[in-house]
């Protein structure tokens, strides 16, 4: 078996500037003797911007693809990931050290989890952070916990989708990320609540970066009508998903 964390980054000309800084806290990761990381970016859509900000490394690989935000150019990228595991990391955001040795840890100690989270800040224009109120104990989080919370908090799931660390085959098999204009990460996360255990490290694994520019931050985001549909769908196949009784299968990898 391939002893390979694949880091997987979604990136587009505005935020290719903070590639540098998600590099270095990547670099900062150490991991089990015997285990290695690669990261993968794909740049959603095709210019001459992105590439003077990838690092020259053998551990990353650059690829370009046609525009369809950032779940679409995930999942391009999950086309070439090697190894059992998965992590996301938005090409504005920062992994905090130790982050990916805690993420691995839990799930090769436990076969019946399929994902793992952690407790993220949000990194402010000023370089000062701030916590998200109402994280969840530090421990497994059983299925259905996320929809169900989610549903009862106004859309707001109890953990951040951008700190997500995933078994490969369970990501293949959900089909990667959402194909939505927005939410794609959440969809993905309640899907994987609704088939399989997770877990919450109670220990800040992820600087959220704060910015004019980010997608979550524009008026699209929020317009009635698409927020009502995307929410809706993302729903919808979470609860299919727990109607069908599909699980993830114990000690799976």
């Amino acid at each position: 078996m391939c002893r390979r964390v694949t880091i997987i980054t979604a990136v587009h000309a505005p935020s290719a500037r903070f590639l540098p800084d998600a590099y270095a806290s990547i670099r900062a990761q150490e991991l089990p003797d015997g285990w290695e990381w690669h990261w993968l970016i794909q740049e959603d859509g095709k210019s001459d911007l992105v590439a003077p900000y990838v690092p020259d490394d053998e551990r990353v690989t650059f690829r370009q693809g046609r525009p369809g935000g950032p779940g679409v150019a995930r999942t391009l990228a999950l086309a070439h990931a090697e190894g059992p595991y998965v992590k996301v990391l938005d090409a504005d955001d920062q992994l905090e050290p130790g982050v990916l040795a805690r993420d691995l840890a839990a799930l090769e100690a436990d076969g019946t989890l399929g994902w793992a989270t952690s407790r993220v800040l949000d990194l402010l224009p000023d370089g000062s952070t701030a916590g998200f109120p109402g994280d969840p104990d530090h421990g497994p989080i059983e299925r259905a916990a996320v929809l169900d919370h989610w549903k009862a908090n106004g859309f707001r799931a109890p953990v951040h989708p951008a700190s997500l660390f995933v078994r490969r085959d369970l990501l293949v098999a959900l089909g990667g990320w959402m194909a939505l204009p927005a939410s794609e990460d959440t969809g993905l996360l309640l899907a994987l609540g609704s088939v399989a255990r997770g877990w919450f490290s109670a220990e800040v694994g992820l600087l959220y970066r704060k910015w004019e520019g980010q997608v979550t931050g524009q008026a699209a985001h929020t317009e009635t009508a698409e927020h009502a549909a995307r929410m809706a769908v993302v729903e919808s196949r979470a609860r299919a998903l727990s109607h069908f009784q599909w699980r993830y299968a114990p000690g799976a990898s």
